[in-house]
């Protein structure tokens, strides 16, 4: 109850995200870490130390910067010029052009933010002037600028890749190929919408073979970045945190030497904006860390799973119930926080339930995207109501339809796990194919005991699979002692317990 009532006393003062969150982390474990008074706040300063050690929290600050020195170049220009010569001839293809090249600025900054102002910042005035309407422009781009979500790499997947833990831990190269196929599915369907309801069409122009070749010799060293860095992701080549580094000096070396649109005695500002931005960014990740730590601590994932067991969803029903959740959690909470927050409470239910881990990754992240554009609290409404000059209500308004259509991808990308998780398993040598929820067994009760092998005379570890914690083990043993009907055999019942 004192949780709650500082929570909503700062939100309703206007306290600043990372203030709430730290202020939540701290009492969290003062009042119920298990140590008396506030000696239990250095488990909390214990926690955040330990955060800065994992490699893949290390590629969020480069791949910051990286997209911070991208936007004050002229990478986001050269790109949008490649995509305009590609399909701007065609209906529609001003609108189209915006949204391959979000799609394309997304995968080399990481950023959704970042993504909408470099791109909507150019594509903006263009559409107005080529005759679009402004609000089906505002939609469209606020709505293309929110892919950066899902195109790897992408920062919120990092997140999420270092918020999981256990049975539905992922691996982070896995999950940045398992957002392709959605991204790609969404991007069509932006597409699609933007042939069938944009109007005008550049009068006179056909398609150029010339001017793509063109396009695509000013814009090649942008269009490598993407391949350098996920090839060499996927190569083998470097992990993803080298690959962020790797994409801060290739900025430097293509901005600076190549397309000389930055000066070197630009670049400190560029990096003093980029360090501003990303001190809010690393106080919520670090901060609400702390509070994930707490909640898998103290078990609340397996209180969930509890309440899932007793409500009797099964993978299709809890699918469901978790999207209209995170939905509205993205209405009012920093997609980032609610990605820390959730995970360990959502994860351990779903992969009980046989859900894929990766295709969980997949579908929290596609809700993340839907919380960006999510009224009252959408980061992409309000930088889009900054750098398009208009009002909030207006781009609210301006967003619905598209929105509408991010929802429905949602729902495609919930229940054809093929899409995300299909070309993971392919290269694993599986099938690309992948069923709904594949292999999902119902757990046994709601005790939440780790699942164990009932043990035989002749093979006594045959059962044994890991290393059990000592808390497993107790709860295992009280388990045994409380269920005679398990084990009829009393001797094996004893020793089990034992």
């Amino acid at each position: 109850m004192t949780i709650a009532l500082v929570l909503v006393g700062a939100l309703a003062l206007g306290v600043p995200l990372f203030v709430v969150i730290g202020c939540v982390a701290a009492l969290a474990f003062a009042l119920y870490g298990g140590v008396e008074g506030f000696e239990g706040l250095q488990i909390l300063i214990v926690k955040m130390v330990g955060l800065t050690s994992k490699n893949v929290f290390l590629a969020i600050p480069f791949f910051v910067v990286s997209g911070a020195l991208m936007s004050a170049g002229s990478i986001a220009v050269r790109l949008v010029e490649v995509a305009d010569a590609a399909v701007g001839w065609m209906r529609g293809g001003l609108a189209v052009a915006s949204v391959i090249a979000s799609v394309v600025f997304a995968a080399i900054s990481g950023s959704s933010p970042v993504t909408l102002i470099a791109i909507g910042g150019i594509m903006f005035p263009a559409m107005l002037r080529a005759g679009y309407r402004e609000k089906f422009s505002l939609g469209l781009l606020t709505t293309a600028g929110s892919l950066g979500c899902l195109v790897p790499p992408s920062i919120p997947m990092l997140v999420y890749a270092i918020s999981v833990t256990g049975t539905a831990a992922v691996d982070v190269r896995e999950l940045f190929l398992a957002g392709l196929g959605p991204a790609v599915l969404i991007a069509t369907l932006l597409s699609v919408y933007a042939v069938l309801r944009a109007g005008p069409i550049a009068p006179g122009r056909r398609f150029s073979a010339a001017a793509l070749r063109g396009a695509l010799r000013r814009g090649i060293w942008a269009l490598l970045l993407p391949v350098l860095v996920l090839g060499g992701i996927y190569g083998g080549l470097f992990t993803a945190t080298e690959a962020s580094a790797m994409s801060v000096v290739y900025a430097v070396v293509v901005e600076v030497g190549i397309h000389r649109s930055l000066r070197v005695s630009a670049l400190p500002g560029v990096l003093v904006g980029a360090v501003s931005s990303m001190g809010g960014l690393l106080l919520v990740i670090l901060l609400s860390f702390a509070i994930n730590d707490f909640l898998v601590d103290r078990e609340v994932g397996q209180l969930a799973l509890g309440i899932v067991e007793r409500w009797g969803l099964g993978p299709v029903g809890f699918m469901m119930a978790i999207n209209v959740f995170l939905i509205v959690t993205g209405m009012f909470m920093d997609s980032i926080s609610a990605i820390v927050l959730f995970t360990p409470i959502i994860a351990p239910a779903a992969v009980a339930l046989g859900i894929d881990p990766l295709h969980l990754g997949v579908v929290f992240i596609v809700n993340m995207e839907i919380g960006y554009l999510a009224p009252p609290i959408a980061t992409n409404l309000f930088v889009a109501s900054t750098i398009f000059r208009r009002p909030f209500g207006l781009v609210t308004r301006a967003v619905m339809p598209t929105l509408g259509i991010l929802c429905g991808g949602l729902v495609l990308v919930t229940y054809l796990p093929t899409l995300s998780i299909g070309p993971v398993h392919a290269l694993r040598g599986g099938s690309l194919y992948q069923p709904f929820a594949a292999g999902a067994k119902r757990p046994a009760g709601p005790s939440s005991v780790p699942s164990v092998s009932r043990p035989s005379a002749s093979a006594p570890d045959a059962g044994v699979r890991r290393v059990l914690t000592l808390d497993e083990l107790q709860r295992i043993a009280e388990a045994r002692r409380t269920d005679a009907a398990a084990w009829p055999d009393g001797g094996a019942r004893d020793a089990a317990a034992r």
